[in-house]
C-alpha cells in the first residue's frame, strides 16, 4: 500500500461512519480496534493483550513483548499501537498483513473489501469478557451508592503513597450484521451476499449473586423481521470500559447504532433498562467485568437493552456521528476511603494541577471569595460539610487546635470578629470583605473605647482572671464571669453596653461579652448603655490587613515572593516534635494572581515549600497537617464529591471555604 494521510473508510463501496476514519499519529496510519469486526477480524480490545483473528492468522501484542505473528510470518515489523482518547488504534499495516482484504487505497478514501461474514462475539469466546484487572484490587461487590461519603469513626492511618488508577479496561461485543446504510457513492463492487440460514445466538447462563438471569432463553433463533417491517436502525456494536479511581468504579457501556434510533428509559432498583422500539439486534448476554450484566434482547417491537448495576448511579447520553447511546455508571464500592477528585469534571472557574506529590486547586477570583467557616464553638465538623453550610464549592481545613476540647490554640476572625485569640508569633492568613488574601504576622488585639479613653483587652477566653480583661464571643452556652467580675454584653458594632451586670453569664451567640474585675479596671463602664466602643486592632505594618474581615493563624509561611522564606524559630515551631514530622501537608497560597489550596502527599514542611515554590507559587502558609489535613471540592465523580487526601481525616474547627461571589453576598 502507498503512504496515506488520515481518511475516510468504505467497506465493500459502502462508507462508514467518520468515527472510523482513519487517524495519523507520528506519521504511522491508524484504526480504531473497536472498528474491526466490521471487517471480519475478532478482536481482544486490551491494550495489555491486545489480539486481532482473521481466520486461521491471529497476531497478539502486549508492552512487553511486542507484536507476535501467530499462523503467518510478518512481512515487515509493525509499529505500536496508540491510545486516542480513551480509544485503542492498530497501525493500518497490521490489518492488511492480517489478511483483510483492500479494495481502493487512495488520497481520500480507504475502501476495504466486504467480510463474507462478521463475527457474532469477540475473543475470547461468547459469555466472557477479558479486561485488565486492578493489580492489587479485585472487583468487589457493590454496595449501593451513598448520598453523602461518611467518614469512619476513627480515621485509617495516613497512607504514603496515593492508590494507583487502573487504566480502562476495554470489551467491544458485536451482535451481528447490521442492515447495510445507503452509499454515498455507490462503487463498482459487489458485497459479499449475506448468510441466509437465521442467526442462533448461544446465550450463557448467568449466575452473578443477587443479580436474577435475564429472561432469555439459550439458542432460541433470531429471525430477522420481514421485509415489509422496515428496521429504523440495528444495534451495531455495544463497547464497555471500566476505570477505577481509588474505590470509585467509572463503567461506560457504549451502543453504537447504524442511524438515529429511539428509546426509552426505565430505572429499577438494581439497574437500568433501554426499550429500542422498532430496532434489531442480536440478543446475548454478557457478565462484564465490572461484575454488572448487560443483557440484549429482542422484543415483538423491536430490541432492548438491560443493565443490572447492583446500585450504582447511571447517567444516560446521546452522541453523534455515529449515533451513539452512553450508559455512564459510577458504584461508590468503598466508603471508608475518600472518593478522588474528578480533573475531567471540575467545577467552571476550578483548575486543578499536578507536580509529582503536589496537587493545587486554583480559584478564579472573579467566581469565588475565600472566607473562614467554622463549627460552634467547642465543636467539630467535616470540611465538606462546613463547605455545605455555605454554599461553597471547595475548603481545606486551617489552624491547629485541641482535640480534646476542639478549641483552636491560635487566631479565628469571622467577620470582623475575633473568636480566639492570636499566639503573636506565628505566620496567619486574612482576607478582605473583597476577598482579597493577605499574609503576615499580625499580633491582633480588642481595643474598648469610650470617655475613659482606650483600653487593650488581654485576652479572648471564657475563664475570667482578675488581673486581665477577656473577651469572648457568646456561643449561647458558654458561661462567663463570676461573683466578683462585671461582664459588659454587645452586639459587633454597636456604640453603647446592651447589658451589664456581676456574676456568671451565659451571652447570646454572636455576642461580644468582656469580663473585668471592676476594682482593676474602674474606668470602664458598669451598666447597660454606657457608650462603648469597640475596634479590632490588627498592630500589622501591612496597610491591608486593617481592612482584614476573616483571619486564621497557623503557620509557617512557607514561600514569599515566590522564594521559601521557612523560618520555625521566628514562629516558635519545634521541629523535633510531632508538628513538624514529615506527613501530609495542606496550606493555602496565591498562584499566578489565583488563590489555590495546596496538598502535599506526603513530606515535611521544607519539602512542602520547595515543592510549592518550584510549582509558580508566589505565597503560600501551611495551614494544617497530619491526621486533620482535608482538601474538598464539590463535584466529583457521579456527584459525590472528590477529596486531595487518600484517607479520611478527623473532624476539624474551622476551615477556609470559597464560596461562589454571588453566595457570599448574601452573608
Amino acid at each position: 500500500m502507498g503512504s496515506a494521510l488520515a481518511r475516510p473508510v468504505a467497506i465493500g463501496g459502502f462508507m462508514q461512519p467518520s468515527s472510523i476514519d482513519s487517524r495519523m499519529i507520528g506519521g504511522v496510519e491508524l484504526l480504531p480496534v473497536w472498528a474491526l469486526p466490521r471487517v471480519g477480524v475478532a478482536v481482544r480490545n486490551d491494550p495489555a493483550d491486545l489480539r486481532l483473528v482473521l481466520g486461521a492468522r491471529e497476531l497478539r501484542f502486549s508492552p512487553v513483548s511486542g507484536w507476535k505473528a501467530l499462523g503467518f510470518t510478518l512481512a515487515a515489523p509493525l509499529p505500536l499501537p496508540q491510545v486516542l482518547e480513551g480509544s485503542l488504534l492498530v497501525p493500518l499495516a497490521a490489518v492488511t498483513q492480517l489478511g483483510v482484504g483492500v479494495l481502493a487505497d487512495t488520497p481520500t478514501l480507504l475502501d476495504f473489501a466486504a467480510p463474507a461474514s462478521v463475527p457474532a462475539a469477540t475473543l475470547p469466546p461468547s459469555g466472557t469478557v477479558t479486561a485488565t484487572p486492578a493489580p492489587a484490587t479485585p472487583s468487589p461487590v457493590k454496595p449501593a451508592v451513598p448520598t453523602t461519603p461518611a467518614a469512619p469513626a476513627s480515621p485509617p492511618p495516613a497512607s504514603t503513597t496515593p492508590p494507583s488508577t487502573t487504566p480502562p479496561a476495554t470489551t467491544t461485543i458485536v451482535p451481528g450484521p447490521a442492515p447495510s446504510p445507503s452509499p454515498a457513492t455507490p462503487a463498482p463492487v459487489t458485497p459479499a451476499p449475506a448468510p441466509t440460514a437465521p442467526v442462533t445466538a448461544e446465550i450463557p447462563p448467568v449466575t452473578t449473586p443477587g443479580v436474577p438471569a435475564p429472561p432469555l432463553v439459550p439458542g432460541v433463533p433470531i429471525t430477522p423481521p420481514p421485509l415489509s417491517t422496515r428496521a429504523l436502525a440495528n444495534l451495531d456494536t455495544v463497547r464497555v470500559s471500566r476505570s477505577m479511581y481509588r474505590t470509585v468504579e467509572v463503567q461506560r457501556v457504549v451502543l453504537e447504532f447504524s442511524d438515529v434510533a429511539p428509546y426509552s428509559v426505565d430505572r429499577g432498583a438494581v439497574g437500568v433498562s433501554l426499550q429500542l422500539p422498532g430496532v434489531t439486534a442480536q440478543a446475548q448476554t454478557q457478565a462484564l467485568p465490572s461484575g454488572d450484566t448487560l443483557a440484549v434482547q429482542t422484543t415483538p417491537g423491536g430490541s432492548a437493552v438491560r443493565l443490572d448495576t447492583a446500585g450504582g448511579r447511571s447517567t444516560i447520553f446521546t452522541l453523534d456521528d455515529p449515533y451513539r447511546i452512553v450508559v455512564d455508571t459510577v458504584t461508590y464500592t468503598d466508603s471508608s476511603v475518600p472518593p478522588p477528585v474528578n480533573p475531567a469534571a471540575l467545577p467552571d472557574g476550578v483548575t486543578y494541577t499536578r507536580r509529582g506529590a503536589l496537587h493545587l486547586l486554583g480559584f478564579d477570583p472573579a467566581r469565588f471569595q475565600p472566607r473562614v467557616v467554622s463549627a460552634p464553638q467547642g465543636r467539630a465538623s467535616g470540611v465538606a460539610d462546613l463547605v455545605r453550610a455555605v454554599g461553597g464549592v471547595a475548603g481545606v481545613n486551617g489552624g491547629y487546635f485541641d482535640p480534646a476540647s476542639n478549641l483552636p490554640v491560635d487566631l479565628v476572625a469571622l467577620g470582623g470578629v475575633m473568636t480566639s485569640g492570636s499566639l503573636e508569633k506565628r505566620g496567619a492568613v486574612g482576607f478582605t470583605a473583597q476577598g482579597q488574601a493577605v499574609f503576615g504576622y499580625p499580633r491582633p488585639r480588642y481595643v474598648l473605647g469610650g470617655v475613659f479613653g482606650t483600653i487593650t483587652v488581654n485576652a479572648v477566653r471564657a475563664r475570667p482572671d482578675a488581673s486581665l480583661l477577656t473577651a469572648f464571643v457568646g456561643d449561647g452556652r458558654t458561661s462567663v464571669g463570676g461573683p466578683t467580675f462585671v461582664t459588659l454584653q454587645l452586639a459587633p458594632g454597636a456604640t453603647t453596653v446592651t447589658r451589664a451586670g456581676v456574676g456568671a453569664v451565659v451571652p447570646p451567640a454572636g455576642t461580644l461579652a468582656f469580663t473585668f474585675d471592676p476594682q482593676h479596671f474602674p474606668q470602664l463602664p458598669h451598666a447597660a448603655d454606657d457608650p462603648l466602643t469597640v475596634t479590632l486592632n490588627w498592630q500589622a505594618s501591612d496597610a491591608p490587613w486593617t481592612t482584614v474581615v476573616d483571619a486564621l493563624g497557623a503557620g509557617p509561611l512557607l514561600v514569599s515572593g515566590g522564594r521559601v522564606v521557612l523560618d520555625p524559630a521566628r514562629e516558635g515551631f519545634n521541629t523535633a516534635a510531632s508538628i513538624w514530622r514529615p506527613t501530609r501537608q495542606v496550606g493555602i497560597g496565591m498562584m499566578g494572581g489565583q488563590p489555590v489550596i495546596a496538598f502535599l502527599e506526603y513530606g515535611s514542611p521544607e519539602a512542602f515549600a520547595t515543592a510549592l515554590a518550584g510549582a509558580g507559587v508566589q505565597v503560600a502558609m501551611r495551614l494544617d497537617s497530619g491526621s486533620s489535613a482535608t482538601a474538598y471540592l464539590t463535584g466529583g465523580y457521579g456527584g459525590l464529591g472528590g477529596y486531595l487526601n487518600t484517607v479520611w481525616s478527623r473532624a476539624v474547627p474551622n476551615a477556609i471555604v470559597f464560596v461562589p461571589r454571588d453566595v457570599n453576598a448574601t452573608r
